[in-house]
């Protein structure tokens, strides 16, 4: 048996237990039987349950993490690159919806050590996004009324909660969706709006890691 069709088997089967009945009802055992492999093939590439919804997440934000890099190195203008960021993430979002699902709504299971990977690795595409932002606040492009933490926390907030409003089946794809999300983002961090009587904000820090 292959390597990547026994993680891919265990992923999908764990993925999909855990929609259905819950991360801390589903057992390993039954993510075993529901993928057709022994406990032996499943423990030489997790190590407990904890890693099977480790990686869940894992996955999008390394793709996420990836393309980030891939657009920056284009080196096209800050608002064009930052635009066509958001698009993205909103778009993987979209393309991963069920495994955010699941990891948003039981990451507070995760062992200790994990949450702070995972935290260390959120923060670290937010800091890459951050900076973005202050090039364009540089630039003029993008007020500084507000603190960066801020404008970040308002953009990626609606995609943890993607799932209780968003429906794939609905009447707008992805490609739309994050389209109105980012132009909805970006006019609302646009220098254009910033009232001309509130004195620049500092930038607190670190930017939280939500």
């Amino acid at each position: 048996m292959r390597q990547t069709s026994v993680v891919d088997d265990v992923m999908r089967a764990a993925l999909e237990l855990f929609a259905e009945q819950g991360y801390g009802n589903t057992s390993v055992q039954q993510v075993v039987d529901a993928a057709g492999v022994t406990k032996g093939a499943l423990y030489h590439y997790f190590q407990s349950k904890d890693d099977l919804l480790f990686a869940i997440y894992e996955r999008i934000l390394s793709l996420q993490t990836e393309h980030l890099t891939a657009i920056i190195a284009k080196g096209a203008p800050v608002a064009e690159t930052l635009r066509a960021v958001c698009i993205d993430v909103v778009e993987t979002s979209v393309d991963f919806l069920l495994e955010g699902t699941v990891f948003f709504r039981s990451q507070h299971m995760l062992s200790a050590p994990r949450q702070q990977e995972v935290t260390r690795r959120r923060r670290a595409y937010h800091d890459t996004f951050t900076g973005l932002i202050a090039q364009g606040q540089d630039e003029g492009l993008y007020r500084t009324d507000i603190p960066r933490s801020v404008m970040v926390a308002h953009f990626f907030s609606d995609l943890h909660y993607l799932s209780t409003w968003y429906s794939p089946s609905g009447t707008d794809d992805k490609t739309a969706l994050a389209q109105q999300l980012t132009d909805m983002f970006l006019v609302s961090i646009s220098s254009s709006n910033q009232a001309s009587s509130q004195p620049s904000s500092p930038d607190p820090s670190p930017d939280p890691a939500s």
